[in-house]
């Protein structure tokens, strides 16, 4: 780090030199001892070397104006202005982000330590979930490059679900057309359905053949004439919208006071851009990424099945340290913007997010039931005594009804609910009591 640092910033020292007027080698010297001692009080060799760090990782296309655009998110104010509200009057697009942040409190649990655990409620998005975000800048920036055009590109991307009908709904409302990909499995039905009532076509894949030949198959697709191929997994527009605005959102709406940022990796897009946007803000916040406990390939571990939709869909994320490291060279170690590796199992989720529903009045999915599992458990550690931890709830509850978070209420439905509906008018009037049943 100190080499690249080196490398980068002295440029710009000799630079600074060879504007002033011809010195002495002494003097010389001391102008470029000066400019290093500023350079380095401004924190500039630091930013400049995480900013190189990041563009490598990323191997962007254009190296400097990826560099600037690190360096004008870091430039934000240590608290960032509050994040202007929507006009009255906006279109509806405009209403994406700003999204409220929550102080949970009935289901935290004895023992907890944080002053605060806060929830980022991400399902206030118009399309319901934090991928909303990243469907929209994903697509305008593909429009500013003259990628993309209105009623003649078709767009393309896989999906577990949610970025999909993101992209779908900026499609539907922007004149695209859209095909959304993702794998033939229960749990994608409310996806599947909501794609389509947005008017995009939708395919179905073999979910045993794996995420690499998922990818494989929407490339293909998206490679052919008038399509376009968004690439969530590899774009790096995904993880730039969490720079430029969940990241400011999230540090505005905490009063400038954020000490953990818990998360689970989906693209990895989040994870990266919040944390650090976050670290660039307060460097001692610590980053936890989340997979669930079946599945933790980001340490090294195989891919198994698991119940937690939207994490970890069969391989690393393309925004975090380590993709290009082979499974037995990763741990859970510190890597990158992360600072810890945590994980939570399915039952896990479905517990606390019906916990989160039942305590909180707040209806959440599995993926956000698991992070706020973990979050608390953050929140009771001796080293989060009196601070500040932000955990993001994707999405709502409600759009996960295939999911066995429901499966109790769901054949509790069935028999409430007969298909053949009572047709004797002197049959009693009440015929089914919930409170009653629960007692039998």
């Amino acid at each position: 780090s100190n080499r690249v640092t080196a490398a980068v910033c002295m440029p710009i020292t000799f630079a600074d030199a060879r504007t002033r007027p011809p010195a002495t080698p002494a003097g010389s010297m001391s102008v470029a001892q000066d400019a290093h001692a500023y350079f380095h009080s401004q924190g500039v060799h630091e930013a400049l070397a995480e900013a190189v760090k990041q563009v490598v990782l990323e191997n962007a296309p254009d190296a400097l104006a990826r560099i600037a655009e690190l360096l004008a998110a870091r430039s934000a104010s240590a608290v960032a202005p509050a994040p202007a509200r929507p006009p009255a009057l906006c279109t509806y697009l405009e209403t994406v982000g700003n999204t409220p942040l929550v102080a949970l409190r009935k289901c935290l649990p004895d023992g907890v330590r944080a002053a605060r655990v806060l929830a980022k409620l991400e399902m206030s998005n118009p399309g319901g979930s934090l991928k909303d975000r990243i469907a929209l800048h994903m697509i305008e920036q593909a429009e500013k490059e003259g990628l993309i055009t209105p009623g003649v590109t078709t767009l393309v991307d896989f999906t577990s679900g949610n970025t999909g009908i993101g992209e779908a709904m900026v499609a539907a409302a922007k004149g695209y057309k859209c095909v959304i990909v993702m794998p033939q499995v229960p749990a994608m039905f409310e996806r599947y359905i909501i794609c389509r009532q947005f008017g995009a076509d939708v395919h179905l894949l073999n979910p045993a053949a794996g995420g690499d030949a998922f990818i494989a198959y929407v490339e293909e697709l998206g490679a052919k004439p008038g399509n376009f191929y968004l690439g969530q997994m590899s774009n790096r527009h995904n993880p730039e919208a969490h720079v430029l605005h969940t990241g400011p959102e999230i540090w505005a709406q905490a009063g400038g006071q954020v000490d953990f940022f818990v998360h689970g990796i989906g693209t990895g897009g989040c994870i990266a851009g919040v944390g650090s946007f976050l670290k660039s803000q307060n460097p001692q916040c610590k980053v936890v990424a989340l997979e669930p406990s079946e599945a933790r390939m980001h340490t090294g571990a195989p891919m198994g099945k698991h119940g937690i939709v939207g994490w970890m869909p069969g391989f690393h994320s393309k925004f975090l340290e380590g993709v290009d490291l082979p499974a037995a060279e990763l741990s859970d170690a510190p890597r990158g913007v992360v600072d810890e590796w945590g994980h939570v199992s399915t039952p896990e989720c479905v517990a606390w997010a019906t916990k989160v529903c039942r305590d909180e009045g707040m209806m959440v999915g599995p993926s956000a039931g698991a992070a706020i599992k973990y979050a608390c458990d953050v929140a009771c550690r001796p080293e989060a005594a009196g601070k500040t931890v932000v955990v993001i709830v994707p999405s709502h509850g409600i759009r996960y009804v295939q999911h066995p978070l429901w499966g109790p209420m769901k054949e509790e439905a069935a028999h409430a609910l007969p298909a053949t509906p009572v047709a004797d008018k002197g049959a009693p009037i009440l015929q089914w009591d919930s409170a009653a049943q629960q007692h039998d």
